[in-house]
């Protein structure tokens, strides 16, 4: 006995969610800047990176606490101090930082990183 023959042709949702997500992707590409996509890359891998560090905690262990705590706060802080870099240089929103130029937000960023990790460090004990 043949069993039911399943169809291999896509659905209509997921065709239109395709269409959608390759038109965004395909936008994104054309129409932002290059300084925006190496922001955008970094912010990837800050969430890589704490994604990594909350599934070995759960996974493996724990041990020293206040590591993974110094670590996981670092991605968090470094994911926010970049959000806010990508914010203020993204040529969009210049009306919004009219006072702030591109390399005055990059020196907020590289001050803000600094002050950020030398806490980070001291967490760690």
């Amino acid at each position: 006995m043949a069993g039911p023959k399943s169809s291999s042709k896509p659905s209509p949702a997921s065709s239109e969610t395709y269409v959608a997500v390759s038109t965004l992707w395909k936008s994104y590409l054309d129409q932002t800047p290059d300084r925006l996509k190496f922001i955008d890359t970094f912010l990837a891998f800050t969430v890589l990176s704490g994604v990594l560090q909350f599934v070995y905690c759960v996974l493996v262990t724990n041990f020293p606490f206040n590591a993974f705590l110094a670590g996981f706060a670092s991605s968090v802080g470094q994911f926010v101090l970049t959000a806010s870099l990508r914010a203020q240089v993204n040529p969009e929103n210049r009306s919004e930082f009219k006072e702030v130029s591109p390399e005055r937000a990059f020196a907020d960023f590289a001050l803000g990183s600094i002050v950020l990790h030398f806490f980070v460090f001291n967490f760690l004990g």
